[in-house]
């Protein structure tokens, strides 16, 4: 089957590589030239661990193409997803969907027999119906049918999740676009993927619900994290015991400096707008935000206290800067909260991140970067680990004490054991381990 995609950001580039690996001839379209060019020759704009791979495999293959003109791109395919961005305005948190009626409108313009328009990007509850409004105004309704197909990719995973999903979830109101929609996604359905089949609503409200359960779960397990340290418990054993009942689970039980990302601070904000706007107000999701947001700052002042009770004139020494391993993606990071609080208190920064140096750079101004871990160390009063790259974990333990000044680490992600590291002589300061 011929697809287009519209969008070649994280979302589109990955949905249109494992579509094109399942066997369907897929084009990506986006409007920013240069990316489609340093696609053409073989380069991912985001890192994603084995993309580059997929996509070079697809393109050599005959599969996967990439074009900036969304006639050409549509021109035969029966089904165009859209795969844009929908970020949160900057006044209420709710989502920006400029991008997705733009697409919607040109894609309307651009259709020429039945095409299955389906929204993969993240939006409100009712965005089909708008989508379905501004195709309409530019093509017969007979001739497209709109479906919500929302995405559940966790960054650096997002490979697997795609070709191997927990389920697919369709929103379909027309029988011709669900055939479409059950052939696009035949593969997954002969291993046994569930396919959710339901109304366009009700899957844009899936989509919402499933990110802020597990944002729920993230903060409540920091907010224990918190109570341990008061009461002399140890929060990884807390997690470990109430993950093993099945009906709560042990994924998302992992305590942090607060979770950030494209998907979770954005949609926690956007389902309370759209709470309150139906008059169903949240209260538990409006908490949940309220306390996120001020972890953060809690978590800088966790790192001067560890220090002493002053940073001024002291380098903090920063391993891990995107909001979780194996991405380069830096949006809403704890590190943008963290870091900047430390300078204010007076401390130089100087950060290693294998992936997100690049991106964090712009959005940290006076940080000193390393090349490497160790140098990053080297002579620094305190090191912070804030992202769990398994690089960090596998640190020599006895080179990072002789690195630094003075022998204190201050782990926000809970990867060193506590008991060893005091033992070797590091003041050592962890989440919620406060037997």
């Amino acid at each position: 089957m011929r697809i287009a995609m519209v969008g070649a950001g994280y979302v589109g580039l990955v949905s249109g590589a494992c579509l094109a690996d399942f066997g369907h001839e897929v084009v990506c379209i986006d409007k920013d030239e240069a990316k489609i060019a340093a696609l053409r020759a073989g380069h991912s704009p985001i890192y994603e661990p084995g993309l580059n791979e997929l996509l070079a495999a697809n393109q050599r293959a005959g599969r996967l193409s990439f074009t900036n003109d969304i006639r050409d791109g549509m021109r035969g395919a029966q089904a165009v997803f859209i795969a844009v961005g929908t970020p949160a305005l900057p006044d209420d948190g709710g989502a920006d969907m400029r991008y997705v009626h733009q697409a919607a409108r040109e894609i309307g313009e651009a259709i020429e027999s039945f095409t299955v328009v389906v929204n993969k990007s993240t939006s409100p509850i009712g965005a089909c119906d708008v989508i379905e409004q501004i195709v309409a105004e530019r093509a017969p309704r007979g001739r497209f049918a709109i479906v919500s197909n929302p995405e559940f990719l966790r960054e650096g995973a997002a490979i697997d999740d795609f070709k191997q999903p927990d389920r697919v979830v369709i929103g379909v109101e027309d029988d011709a676009a669900q055939r479409i929609m059950r052939e696009i996604y035949r593969p997954l359905e002969r291993n046994g993927s569930p396919i959710v089949v339901t109304t366009r609503r009700t899957a844009e409200l899936i989509k919402y619900a499933a990110n802020v359960f597990l944002a729920m779960k993230v903060t409540f397990i920091n907010e224990i994290a918190d109570l341990c340290e008061k009461v002399g418990g140890d929060v990884i054993d807390v997690a470990y015991g109430v993950g093993l009942d099945p009906r709560i689970g042990r994924r998302f039980l992992n305590p942090g400096p607060g979770f950030g990302g494209s998907c979770f601070p954005k949609d926690t904000l956007a389902l309370t707008k759209l709470a309150v706007e139906a008059r169903s107000p949240m209260r538990l999701v409006e908490t949940l935000v309220d306390v996120n947001e001020k972890r953060k700052v809690t978590m800088a002042d966790k790192i001067i206290r560890a220090c002493g009770g002053s940073v001024k004139g002291k380098r903090i020494a920063v391993l891990g800067l995107t909001y979780k391993p194996n991405t380069d993606d830096m949006r809403d990071a704890p590190s943008l909260v963290i870091v900047p609080l430390l300078q204010q208190a007076g401390a130089s920064i100087v950060a290693f991140d294998p992936e997100g140096a690049r991106h964090a750079a712009p959005l940290l101004p006076g940080v000193e970067f390393a090349s490497g871990p160790y140098t990053c160390l080297e002579g620094a009063d305190a090191l912070v680990v804030i992202t769990e790259w398994d690089a960090f974990r596998a640190l020599d333990l006895d080179r990072v004490k002789a690195a630094l000044r003075e022998p204190v680490v201050i782990d926000l992600r809970n990867i060193y054991p506590q008991g060893a590291m005091r033992a070797m002589g590091f003041r050592y300061e962890g989440i919620g381990r406060g037997a």
